[in-house]
């Protein structure tokens, strides 16, 4: 079973102190998608079926990032050789936690609000998984740019999917770009960055907009 998800999983619920009482991986759907019925097959997929008293889910990730992460573990060693895949991986186990997080405490979640949140994840995890291996802060405006600028959309998005995707893309580059003027620059303020996130996570999609403005501003 893939460890790396599970470990992320770990990571990401103890960063924001949530805790879904699930094991990513018996929620893992092969290549089929398990049945599910889906639009398109991107290579990494969040599948959601609301019921009348329950939310059933599924997590879709592309055998060959798994198998890769597998062999190159990001836990280890964070490169160019997996990069990619890690942080694909990480928006799938984003996705997943939010929006278990959400039903436990029955809250309603919105896409775009799942999608941001995955943005500001892979920013963070990225950077801290990273700055944990050198021992020294990464090259965070490089980065950024890697995260949020140098990024491409499917070609096969409806017009509001797009605009839900780039929404999601501006708002948390600016949002990241916030967080290292406030608490990276000089010196590192770890403790008040995390907290500052895990205040942002408990937001809802207003809310989290409004926050980036504020902190942008």
């Amino acid at each position: 079973m893939p460890r790396v998800l599970r470990a992320l999983q770990g990571g990401i619920e103890a960063m924001y102190r949530v805790e879904t009482a699930l094991d990513v991986r018996d929620f893992l759907v092969g290549a089929d998608r398990g049945g599910w019925e889906t639009e398109r097959s991107p290579s990494e997929q969040l599948l959601i079926r609301i019921g009348q008293d329950e939310v059933e889910l599924g997590l879709f990730v592309d055998e060959r990032t798994l198998e890769n992460l597998e062999r190159r573990d990001p836990g280890r060693r964070l490169d160019d050789d997996n990069l990619e895949d890690f942080l694909l991986a990480v928006e799938g186990v984003s996705h997943f936690v939010y929006v278990a997080h959400r039903a436990r405490h029955e809250r309603p979640v919105s896409a775009a609000e799942l999608e941001l949140q995955a943005e500001v994840d892979k920013f963070l995890v990225a950077l801290l998984v990273s700055w944990n291996q050198a021992g020294a802060p990464p090259d965070i405006e490089a980065l950024r740019e890697r995260l949020f600028a140098r990024v491409s959309f499917a070609g096969d998005l409806s017009a509001e999917e797009r605009e839900r995707y780039e929404l999601a893309n501006r708002a948390a580059r600016r949002y990241a770009a916030a967080l290292e003027a406030r608490y990276l620059r000089g010196r590192a303020a770890i403790a008040d960055l995390l907290a500052e996130a895990r205040r942002f996570y408990r937001r809802g999609l207003a809310e989290k907009l409004e926050d980036v403005h504020r902190l942008a501003a």
